[in-house]
């Protein structure tokens, strides 16, 4: 029987100006721990943790931001979605448009942007 090429995880890279400050976004305010860091004082490239979901951060000089770029959409699969809604709406994360609603698709969602203008999406299907 021939052996297929399987895919077991995935671990987005999401661009930052300063990794610094996105570890402490992800850490403090959305419960994400550090996995790891190429520098414990000034890091350029990071991985955080919660539960299974991994995420990588690296830095990028301030001039590639002048750019008018679509930054990249995180869309997470989540348990106990009314809870961890709860969770973050205590951390001052959400933007005036962030609400918990269901979708035309069959999702129970809510979105908002890290300070990097990268957006996340957690949801669950219906």
């Amino acid at each position: 029987m021939k052996v297929k090429g399987y895919l077991h995880q995935i671990h987005p890279v999401l661009p930052v100006k300063d990794v610094v400050e996105a570890l402490d976004f992800y850490v403090n305010r959305l419960g994400f721990k550090i996995a790891f860091a190429d520098d414990s004082k000034n890091p350029k490239y990071a991985g955080i943790l919660r539960d299974t979901v991994e995420i990588h951060l690296q830095w990028h000089d301030a001039s590639e931001w002048e750019l008018a770029v679509d930054r990249p959409m995180l869309r997470i699969v989540t348990e106990n979605i009314e809870q961890l809604y709860a969770e973050y709406s205590e951390k001052d994360v959400f933007n005036a448009h962030t609400l918990l609603r269901e979708t035309a698709w069959g999702t129970k969602e809510f979105a908002f942007y890290d300070p990097f203008k990268n957006g996340l999406t957690f949801y669950r299907d219906i």
